[in-house]
């Protein structure tokens, strides 16, 4: 395991103007062009757990770098890979492999934007985990500065490079159930611990893990196992609980078929435990989203843990909606389509509804396998289908409801100003602050 050697100049000018957000410089760098038939160099940031899946997906490429915090956790990873050099901070990393062209970043949630960013401006494709980033204003500035540096992205909310989602699209734009006014989202998240209003006591840090390194941006605080490797997605200081989790996998298929855009407002109707560490056990969070072209306003209800939508009338109660624990459902003017958590299993219900239906004609073009989609546009074949134009302000709504969490307050949203009007706290949320080291 390399050593978390100093940070050049160079690699902190950058990192720290990254974590400043809105920090693109506007200098272009240098990206190596590779053809459809060479093989990318590829690197890992976070290579347990998700990231060991993510890295594995990449195994037709050169993988020729892998970076962790924790050996424990990367061991598979670099079990698999045992030519790849291995790093435990990432900046190291980006600054002595000169020759990577693309990087997954699968960390927790809140070092996604400093990883991706440090990447980005140094000429490198990136495969950043959803949701993309841990606040608002850090999904904004990564998908102005993929623009900017003109880099490869993908998000990794796979369901959106699946047929499923597809066929709702078609469905619904074909008239499947007439015009859509509402939707209803839920999941089973959390099923790791929320609702805890106080820090942890302090634990000895293990052998194989750089507890300072883990911390990244976030505020300082002891090492306990309740945070790391799992449960952090519930803690507001690393996770953006249940909504970060699935938000965008199980809104993806509304987000896509209704062309949504931002939310008017969005507010919370019910919430059970949530305070100032970690997110709420059961949740209801309603969006509002305006008339956009040809489609009318329409409602948006999100659920977690124990709250649950209600039955749309006329659905017999032993069919399931969704897969069950995950899924949405859409209310048209003339019926219901459901589809599950990543936009599989899309039909209209009741399921004799489905018997006299025919499919209309595909009009969206199929894709890859969602991290092959990526790997196909490093190499110069067309936009990746959730790349950051989508995903960027795809993630920007599904953070919205964390706003609204974490204030308790309607928010009623500007999206140009990326500012919540009349709610004046919920700026510190919109855009974060930065452990110090970690910004300029």
């Amino acid at each position: 395991m390399g050593k978390s050697n100093r940070v050049s100049r160079r690699v902190f000018l950058v990192s720290t103007a990254a974590a400043v957000a809105g920090c693109a410089t506007g200098r272009r760098p240098r990206i190596r062009r590779v053809s459809p038939l060479e093989k990318l160099n590829v690197a890992g940031i976070g290579v347990g757990g998700m990231g060991k899946h993510d890295i594995g997906a990449c195994a037709s490429e050169n993988v020729v770098a892998l970076c962790d915090v924790d050996e424990k956790q990367a061991a598979e990873s670099f079990k698999r890979f045992p030519k790849a050099r291995r790093y435990r901070d990432f900046r190291v990393m980006l600054e002595k492999e000169k020759d990577i062209d693309a990087v997954t970043v699968s960390t927790p949630d809140h070092v996604h934007f400093i990883a991706a960013m440090t990447a980005m401006e140094l000429g490198k494709h990136v495969y950043v985990q959803k949701p993309l980033a841990h606040s608002i204003c850090e999904a904004r500035t990564l998908a102005k500065a993929a623009s900017t540096y003109k880099v490869a992205t993908q998000m990794g909310n796979q369901g959106h490079s699946g047929d499923g989602v597809r066929r709702l699209c078609e469905m619904v734009w074909a008239g499947a159930i007439g015009p859509v006014r509402e939707v209803h989202a839920w999941t089973n998240r959390p099923v790791w611990p929320q609702g805890i209003p106080e820090p942890l006591p302090a634990q000895p840090v293990p052998d194989t893990l750089d507890w300072n390194l883990w911390l990244g941006p976030a505020p300082e605080r002891p090492y306990n196992p309740g945070y790391a490797p799992f449960a952090w997605r519930g803690w507001w200081d690393f996770g953006c609980g249940g909504l970060g989790d699935m938000g965008c996998h199980i809104l993806d298929p509304a987000n896509y078929a209704l062309k949504l855009g931002p939310p008017s407002s969005v507010e919370v109707l019910h919430q059970v435990g949530n305070n100032d560490q970690t997110g709420p056990t059961s949740c209801t969070v309603r969006y509002e989203f305006p008339q956009r072209d040809d489609m009318p306003p329409v409602t948006l209800y999100w659920y977690e843990g124990q709250d649950k939508p209600p039955r749309p009338e006329g659905i017999p109660e032993d069919e399931r909606l969704g897969e069950g624990d995950n899924g949405s459902y859409f209310v048209g003017d003339d019926g219901v389509i459901t589809t599950g958590c990543y936009g599989g299993g899309t039909r209209l219900v009741p399921a004799k509804r489905m018997r006299d239906y025919t499919m209309p004609e595909p009009t969206i073009p199929r894709r890859s396998e969602h991290h092959q989609d990526w790997l196909e546009a490093c190499k110069g074949i067309g936009p990746a289908c959730s790349n950051f134009d989508y995903a960027g302000p795809f993630t920007e709504t599904v953070l919205l409801g964390n706003l609204a969490l974490r204030t308790g307050k309607r928010i009623e949203w500007d999206a140009e100003k990326m500012k919540a009007k009349s709610v004046p706290e919920a700026a510190q949320y919109v855009r974060r602050k930065y452990r110090r080291g970690w910004r300029a």
